[in-house]
């Protein structure tokens, strides 16, 4: 493995310069070069040696040779051209490492899951990721992942708070969702301008929400402001034409009044309803 100092910002710049490798905005490339936070983060994905473990945006690589240095058997998604050059030469001969080139998105359906997964994401990949994953049925025993701090409180929100969205109850349906720690920005090369977190997510071991279940998620936030009634009647009316009638069946079977809105509901009543649906078959 080729040597790279992964803890000076201007040792990273100026491998960069030799490269003729920038950073593209596009894809949220900002390096982790403080090691006590790297170290962190391999440590709560609990992995241990012969793990299978998938990192997403490994970058130049800094994350990855944490893991190695674990004895984990690491599969890695890069999408940047220029960094999956440099990924191949320093990792060279390192029999446990395979380089995934291309879009994760675009890639992970053809790739054998793992017990494990560790990745500094951007927000957008964050969410897109994890919401693909988890509804193709694709959950990891432990995930560790860094993403800007208001995503993290996002992910990991209760009902009632401002937080708590669709991605929250998203998330929820799979994992134990807890924070680990704040990163500051000066953890970064380059700084970004927000502060990120690092967040483990646990495997639930309950069974899977019924299939309704996502999209009726989805349905009841589309208009945050509007009743979960009022959202209720608009998702059942694209599935059946008695809707308001099996409306008012499934909001008294669940105790509700309809004039709650979606961000006052608990994930298991989301849960609730879509068994009431399904049994229903709508």
């Amino acid at each position: 493995m080729t040597a790279l100092n992964y803890n000076s910002a201007a040792a990273l710049r100026s491998f960069l310069d030799e490269e003729g490798l920038g950073m593209r905005k596009k894809y949220g490339q900002n390096f982790l070069i403080n090691p006590q936070t790297r170290q962190a983060l391999a440590d709560a994905l609990g992995a241990s040696t012969g793990d299978e473990a998938w990192e997403i945006g490994p970058g130049l690589g800094a994350m990855t040779a944490a893991l190695l240095e674990k004895k984990l058997k690491v599969r890695a998604f890069e999408i940047d051209s220029g960094f999956i050059r440099v990924l191949k030469r320093i990792f060279s001969g390192e029999k446990d490492f395979t380089l995934v080139e291309g879009d994760v998105m675009k890639t992970w359906q053809n790739q054998k899951p793992a017990p494990f997964l560790l990745g500094n994401l951007p927000y957008n990949v964050a969410a897109a990721l994890l919401a693909d994953l988890i509804e193709n049925g694709v959950t990891f025993t432990r995930m560790v992942v860094t993403v800007q701090k208001e995503v993290a409180l996002r992910m990991a929100a209760s009902s009632g708070s401002s937080d708590y969205s669709s991605f929250s109850v998203l998330c929820s349906s799979a994992y134990n969702v807890k924070p680990l720690m704040l990163i500051r920005p000066s953890s970064f090369f380059p700084r970004p301008n927000v502060d990120s977190m690092g967040v483990l997510l646990e495997k639930k071991e309950a069974a899977s929400p019924p299939k309704v279940f996502y999209s009726l998620v989805r349905a009841l936030f589309a208009s945050r402001r509007k009743t979960i009634k009022n959202n209720l009647s608009v998702f059942l009316s694209s599935r059946m034409q008695n809707a308001p009638d099996v409306c008012a069946a499934i909001l008294e079977e669940n105790g509700l009044s309809g004039k709650e809105r979606a961000e006052e509901l608990p994930y298991d009543a989301f849960v609730s309803i879509a068994k009431s649906i399904e049994s229903m078959r709508v």
